[in-house]
């Protein structure tokens, strides 16, 4: 995990500040500047876990997807598209727990040409370790309770349905009046 600055000023709050005196306020500027550092702390974090096991936090994410499948096999693209990355990503990231024994590529039945990845008991011992010991550190958000990490789930929400994550259910139409 990264040494902690230990600064004697919010280094983003200054920025905010010479930012608001040179092009005048811009919060979004802030809000962004705060997301990304607190993307490199959680990663930092979750990362401390996972690495003792050979993994990364997307492979991590895979191993966690295959264990949620009702056969423990996806396909390539089923990976890709519900961890929202590139397809070269799963491959990569495929390849490296292929070599580390914690899943196996299958040919797919449904598909001739398609390959499945399949995790192996060997990536379900690690993935049950690593779950648990993100569990004991709150996903690296321990100084939250469980109303503001749902807080934080509300607020990005919004933004990954602007990206085109998914379109949120239609809301029911009022009662006829």
């Amino acid at each position: 995990m990264a040494k902690p600055l230990a600064l004697d000023f919010d280094p983003i709050a200054r920025a905010d500040e010479l930012w608001t005196r040179r092009w005048g306020g811009v919060p979004s500027m802030a809000a962004i500047t705060s997301v990304m550092r607190a993307h490199q702390i959680l990663l930092s974090r979750v990362d401390a876990v996972v690495k003792p096991y050979g993994l990364t936090f997307a492979r991590y994410e895979a191993l966690v997807l295959l264990t949620f499948s009702r056969t423990g096999r996806l396909p390539l693209s089923k990976i890709g598209e519900r961890l929202m990355v590139h397809p070269t990503s799963v491959t990569n990231t495929v390849d490296r727990l292929e070599r580390d024994g914690l899943v196996a590529r299958r040919p797919n039945p449904a598909d001739g040409r398609g390959v499945l990845a399949e995790i192996t008991d060997r990536g379900r011992e690690v993935v049950e370790q690593a779950t648990r010991e993100l569990m004991d550190i709150d996903f690296g958000l321990e100084g939250y309770g469980a109303g503001q990490c749902a807080q934080i789930f509300d607020v990005l929400r919004p933004l990954r349905i602007a990206a085109g994550d998914f379109v949120p259910p239609a809301e029911p139409a009022p009662p006829a009046g």
